[in-house]
């Protein structure tokens, strides 16, 4: 331990012996100097301080100076009522201080308690229950505030940690608070009866067991009492005093002495009237000229020299912003700052501001914090964080959104206006704006709101714009999370599977494989919209294959038959069978036997006149589903699957590629349709 650790130890056990042991009156005298500096010391503290925050040790701190007080207190009645004497300060508190006068002392003691008592303790504490229970009723907007931030890219995620961190610790702080102020007042309490104990019990000892006459026992004991009392309660009210500066204190960028100079003399009109004031009230009434002339002058000169200072502050902070800029222009890392791309970027005209700004009712950041936690779970990948901002080049009522500085995806929005969607059959009483929904590429209008409730009668589906934005954007991320997943998010991801799982992980990486490798497989499990949330599964059937082949396509498919579970159940729900399209036989082994094997791992090599007629095939059959209304689902053996992938990624990336070995045992398969070729 160091030698601040063993000093407070050694404080602590010193209050405790104070309770219990008689302590000589010089100890004594040097123990209420030490008081007095350290409530001297807490005053100033506060009082320096920018916000509570800084001081966050007060209420403990406000705790041990109560009890050594009190310890204090205790120690002097025990030499008080034993001897007689309480050492020079307290002797000097009762005859110099207040000259000697008993009756002038306990004024002045009733004065300082009721002082503390009545004012200022009463209004710390009230002040504390209230900043403490606003700041618990005022966390979860705090949060949901650092929350929004961390989405709209204004703050890191080291910032939003710290800042979480920081409004935590105010609750405890004002919490704490709230309790230690109580502590205050049963100081003031203590003080007035231990007073009343002193001089009563005084009184008694002095006559009963040192013989001394009434009037002669009553002024010894009473100016003894009297000093200890006054000498006991100053260090209190400086500590009352700091209680209540550090409880009222707002969070601001100077200490209180530059806070009160700042902001009390801000209006130097106002010192021109004040002046004027005092300046009459010399002249209309008896109060001596000589009083009121130099003070009235003096806040004309203050007022007069305020006015002129802001002009040259002002210029000052011009010209100082100025070298500012012009020295981060020439800095290098100004043109390094640029080369930042950003991994998700929503952009957006002037004329949509009103769906990102909370003062308008918009609540695109909290759709977005949903969205990032409904991907979360349905594909096991940390979804980046979306930049929101609002760019003049686009048109007023469309949006763009940009993955890795590209754009994917743009559209257009009436914010006053309906989405609705045909149930099939359209309706032509439904007037509005024709356009595309532009998630799915659907037929929609766009209607006004005195139509939706009929568009609704008729079948339409009808969206507010912001949920057809959302759903934009979720679809938009969704088929392009491959490419967010990097190197640097697949270590986190192997981080967090290493913190549960440690020797699965170590079996796996860095040997047989590096981290680029299984990012690689992961990668292509989420092109195909393969939920990569079971990392422990996936690593478990790399950690038994990946020391046969370093391939990550075969790889890849080892890792989806691993999870056949789960991919049987993200197309059958419940006891639905399972409606597919089969591969012939004869397109099976076409494909099998263009399938070139290299040292550096196989790939499709086909003749085009074949790959264009098994493309045509799969179209027809395709076409034939969508018309049947059912989602086109293409079943292969294993050998050719991720060739037939490879074959069709490009012209049907959206219908699913499953192979027999990914589908459960019990599951009843359908076949609509067989793609042959002639």
């Amino acid at each position: 331990m160091s030698a601040r650790d063993l000093s407070v130890l050694a404080s602590v056990i010193l209050i405790v012996a104070m309770l219990i042991i008689p302590f000589p009156a010089w100890l004594l005298s040097v123990l209420i100097i030490i008081n007095i500096s350290l409530a001297l010391l807490v005053l100033l503290t506060s009082m320096n301080m920018n916000e509570p925050l800084q001081f966050s040790i007060f209420p403990s701190l406000l705790l041990l100076l109560t009890l050594f007080r009190l310890g204090l207190n205790v120690s002097t009645t025990r030499s008080i009522l034993s001897k007689g004497d309480a050492g020079d300060v307290v002797e000097t508190f009762g005859t110099f201080v207040v000259g000697g006068n008993v009756l002038v002392g306990i004024v002045v003691f009733v004065i300082l308690i009721i002082i503390q008592f009545i004012v200022i303790t009463k209004g710390s504490e009230r002040v504390s229950e209230v900043a403490a229970r606003f700041t618990l009723d005022a966390m979860p907007g705090k949060q949901m505030s650092i929350d929004a931030d961390l989405n709209a890219g204004m703050i890191s995620e080291h910032d939003a940690r710290d800042r979480r961190e920081k409004v935590g610790r105010e609750a405890d702080f004002y919490g704490a608070m709230d309790g230690a102020s109580k502590f205050v007042k049963g100081d003031a309490i203590a003080g007035i009866v231990i007073v009343m104990i002193n001089l009563l019990f005084g009184i008694i000892i002095g006559m009963t067991q040192q013989g001394l006459p009434i009037a002669e026992a009553a002024t010894r004991y009473s100016l003894l009492t009297v000093g200890d009392g006054i000498v006991s309660q100053i260090p209190a009210l400086l500590i009352s005093t700091a209680t209540g500066i550090v409880v009222t204190r707002a969070a601001s960028d100077g200490n209180l002495g530059q806070d009160i100079m700042n902001q009390l003399l801000a209006y130097p009109a106002m010192l021109y009237v004040a002046g004027f004031t005092i300046f009459m009230l010399g002249v209309a009434t008896p109060i001596n000229d000589i009083l009121t002339i130099p003070v009235a002058g003096a806040l004309g000169i203050g007022a007069f020299m305020l006015s002129r200072t802001p002009k040259q502050d002002e210029s000052d902070l011009m010209e100082l912003e100025e070298e500012v800029e012009q020295d981060e222009m020439k800095s290098p890392e100004s043109v390094v700052n640029l080369l930042n791309v950003d991994p998700i970027e929503f952009e957006f005209g002037y004329g949509l501001i009103p769906l990102a700004d909370a003062n308008q009712g918009g609540d695109l950041l909290d759709r977005i914090v949903m969205i990032r936690r409904q991907l979360a779970i349905e594909l096991g990948l940390v979804i980046p964080v979306v930049r929101i901002r609002d760019n003049i080049q686009l048109q007023p009522n469309e949006y763009r959104l940009k993955i890795k500085g590209n754009e994917m995806a743009r559209g257009e929005l009436l914010l006053d206006h309906y989405l609705a969607m045909s149930p099939g059959v359209e309706d032509d009483s439904i007037e509005g704006i024709d356009t595309i929904e532009p998630s799915f590429g659907l037929p929609a209008k766009w209607i006004s709101e005195e139509m939706k409730e009929q568009a609704e009668i008729f079948g339409y589906t009808v969206v507010d714009p912001p949920s057809v934005v959302s759903t934009h954007i979720t679809e938009m991320i969704k088929s392009n999370a491959h490419e967010l997943l990097g190197r640097q998010e697949t270590k986190q991801l192997i981080d967090h599977l290493q913190e549960s799982y440690p020797i699965l992980v170590e079996e796996v990486t860095p040997n047989p494989l590096s981290v680029g490798e299984v990012q690689k497989v992961l990668a292509k499990l989420l092109k195909e919209n393969v939920s990569i949330r079971n990392l422990p599964i996936i690593f478990e059937t790399l950690a038994d294959f990946a020391k046969m082949s370093s391939d990550t396509d075969l790889l890849a498919e080892y890792v989806r038959q691993a999870l056949a579970r789960q991919i049987t159940n993200q197309f059958v729900q419940g006891d639905q069978s399972l409606k597919v399209v089969t591969m012939s036989g004869k397109v099976e082994k076409m494909i099998a036997d263009a399938i070139q094997q290299t040292d550096h791992g196989n790939y499709l090599s086909m003749d085009p006149n074949e790959s264009q007629g098994i493309l045509e095939a799969i179209a027809s059959q395709v076409e034939q589903l969508s018309l049947m209304e059912e989602s086109p689902i293409l079943l292969c053996s294993p050998a050719v699957r991720m060739y037939v992938r490879q074959l069709t990624e490009r012209y049907f990336p959206q219908v699913p590629i499953i192979s027999y070995n990914e589908l459960e045992a019990n599951v009843e398969v359908q076949s609509l349709g067989v793609v042959n070729v002639e």
